[in-house]
């Protein structure tokens, strides 16, 4: 008999955390200032393959400064998914700016065809500005989202944007560890083949700090800039003399020790959490009605969460199932409300959004912690069995 609660994305704290916040504690360097700050941003620049990063204390903060670095203002728009979680999105509002809404593809991540037809039919390029028709105001940036580690499709984005002068935000908030394994970007890690892309350590993220999150990009301009907004823009560290409006945005040096610990395990985590897919993948094909959402070809993932589609043959739909599974003790959820459906978006300029409402009815996210045991996925799956 199961009577273990199964969560569905907690944080896996086995490594050397405990020691390296202690350490931070002991030589009472705790707050922004302090040495693991600067190393984890290193690491972080060494493991994604980037020219460097600037630590912030989480995603969401990341893409505020991201969207200023960009040169985002509140007489601009900015390109972004209904189907992702609202932080991707109320950075855009911080600046006065405005979202356009697009629909997702099969994978969950931005429909590039659908993006590559609004610009062509709904906008004008004009002096290399791209001017949407409706509002005459000038798209100034796209920000693309790896929804659950998986990749977007980079190769058309980056097309797009050169095309029609869009600077490129990777909400890679989900994605860290994930890249390319061929094509024009093998090897380039998400959220470092547009301008500037932003990772995420929340409590349920694939790797921790508790909060924080992490710039990255191989615009050393952008990475300066960046650096100047999260500090408070000091431009005289000594006379605390500051030339623009900043932010207190960086990283605490106990967030980075734990940070530190927890890339050292990263690509053991990303081992756990494939074997654990494999599992359920191959299991829920024999499910009649269930199916696994797979991850994109030619691309390592870091499967962070496991999205399983529910058919209408299924015995229970979506609602019935997260009830279902709860009263099992395991913990699944729906994905996010379409963000242009919320009440602070529901003015906002949608375009042709179709299979995110379809999704968003289908699909359930199901236990996928890196300390996740077989047995736990195995307890999920004959729950799922015998629905």
């Amino acid at each position: 008999m199961h009577n273990k609660f199964i969560p569905l994305s907690v944080p896996n704290l086995k490594g050397k955390e405990l020691e390296y916040v202690t350490h931070a504690i002991k030589t009472e360097w705790v707050s922004t200032g302090g040495p693991y700050v600067n190393e984890f941003e290193e690491k972080i620049a060494d493991y994604a393959k980037c020219k460097g990063a600037v630590s912030c204390q989480n995603g969401t903060s990341g893409l505020h400064v991201a969207l200023k670095a960009c040169g985002v203002t509140e007489n601009d728009e900015v390109i972004v998914p209904t189907l992702t979680f609202i932080a991707a999105v109320n950075p855009v509002k911080y600046i006065g700016a405005e979202p356009i809404f697009m629909d997702c593809d099969d994978s969950l991540c931005m429909d590039v065809d659908k993006l590559r037809y609004f610009c062509e039919t709904e906008c004008n390029f004009i002096e290399g500005k791209l001017i949407n028709k409706t509002t005459e105001k000038n798209i100034k940036a796209l920000i693309v989202v790896h929804v659950f580690g998986n990749m977007a499709d980079m190769v058309g984005f980056i097309e797009i944007a050169k095309k029609y002068n869009l600077r490129v935000i990777e909400d890679a908030t989900e994605a860290i560890g994930t890249y390319y394994l061929d094509g024009k970007y093998k090897g380039k890690h998400a959220g470092t083949i547009g301008d500037i892309g932003v990772y995420s350590f929340n409590g349920n993220k694939i790797m921790t700090t508790g909060g924080g999150g992490m710039i990255v990009s191989d615009n050393e301009e952008l990475l300066k800039r960046t650096k100047h907004l999260t500090t408070q823009a000091k431009s005289d560290e000594l006379y605390y003399t500051h030339d623009e409006i900043g932010y207190n945005y960086r990283m605490t040096n106990l967030q980075a020790a734990l940070g530190l610990a927890q890339l050292e395990q990263l690509e053991d985590f990303i081992k756990v959490k494939k074997d654990n897919y494999d599992l359920y993948k191959k299991e829920i094909l024999e499910i009649p009605g269930l199916r696994i959402i797979d991850f994109n070809n030619g691309i390592r993932p870091n499967y962070w969460f496991y999205a399983v589609y529910v058919e209408p043959e299924y015995p229970l739909n979506r609602d019935q199932i997260i009830k279902y599974l709860a009263s099992k003790k395991i913990q699944a959820r729906p994905i996010w409300g379409l963000i242009s459906d919320q009440k602070p978006y529901v003015g906002n300029q949608t375009y042709k959004i179709e299979k995110a409402c379809h999704y968003l009815e289908h699909v359930v996210n199901i236990p996928c912690s890196s300390n996740l045991s077989k047995d736990d996925v195995v307890t999920v799956l004959s729950i799922l069995k015998n629905a």
